[in-house]
């Protein structure tokens, strides 16, 4: 028996909540089988997606310390440095290199 055959199998009767969330990830899975595999066919692509969780994280946390942020312009602004410092560093640009650039109309 195919490994899709039993996941439709033990997903299809939809009695409960859990079962039902169940089914709709594995409908998800099976459509797209080979966006969640990429990364086995091609190195560039990383397992997982925590450079994305590392990215919002600065912002959760200065949430979390200072309740809140100030104003959306304060919020908005605070991203796009964070945003461009972090793929500075991608990049292998050192962080200070960067912003100095970017001061003088180098970015």
């Amino acid at each position: 028996m195919a490994v899709t055959e039993i996941g439709r199998a033990e997903t299809s009767g939809r009695e409960n909540k859990p079962v039902a969330k169940h089914h709709a990830l594995f409908t998800r899975i099976e459509k797209r089988l080979e966006d969640y595999l990429r990364f086995t066919a091609d190195p560039a692509v990383p397992f997982d997606n925590n450079a994305s969780e590392r990215e919002i994280r600065m912002c959760k946390l200065r949430i979390k310390v200072s309740g809140s942020m100030r104003s959306m312009r304060g919020a908005e602004e605070f991203c796009r440095i964070r945003s461009y410092l972090q793929t500075t560093k991608k990049h292998g640009i050192d962080w200070l290199d960067a912003l100095t650039d970017a001061m003088h109309g180098i970015p």
